[in-house]
C-alpha cells in the first residue's frame, strides 16, 4: 500500500490521509504516455509532486478510468488543495 501525504520542505508532515493507492490494483502497467505522472509512481519508493506537477497529476486523475480509481483519488485531490494552500508543500506518494 503506498500512503499518501503533504509535506513541507523540513519533512514535517502537513497532512495524511487514510486512504492509500493499491499500486498493483491502481497504477501497475498504466499506460506512461497517457498517464506519465501516475506512471512514475514507484510502489517501492516515495514519489513527490511540486507544486507544479500537481495540476498535471489532478488533470490525470480526472482522466483516470473507473476501474484503476477509488477512494485514493478523492484523497490525492484534497491532498493537492491542501499543498497548493501553503507554500514549500509537496504531496507525497510513500512507497513501502
Amino acid at each position: 500500500m503506498i500512503n499518501l501525504q503533504v509535506r513541507h520542505e523540513s519533512g514535517s508532515v502537513v497532512a495524511g490521509s487514510e486512504h492509500g493507492v493499491a499500486w498493483d490494483e491502481s497504477l501497475a502497467e498504466i499506460d506512461r504516455s497517457q498517464f506519465p505522472m501516475l506512471a512514475g509512481v514507484c510502489p517501492f519508493a516515495d514519489t513527490v509532486f511540486n507544486a507544479w506537477q500537481t495540476p498535471m497529476l489532478l488533470e490525470e486523475l480526472d482522466r483516470l478510468p473507473a476501474a484503476r480509481g477509488g477512494p485514493w483519488v478523492d484523497a490525492v485531490r484534497a491532498l493537492c488543495r491542501t499543498a497548493e494552500q501553503g507554500s514549500h508543500q509537496y504531496v507525497w506518494f510513500v512507497g513501502d
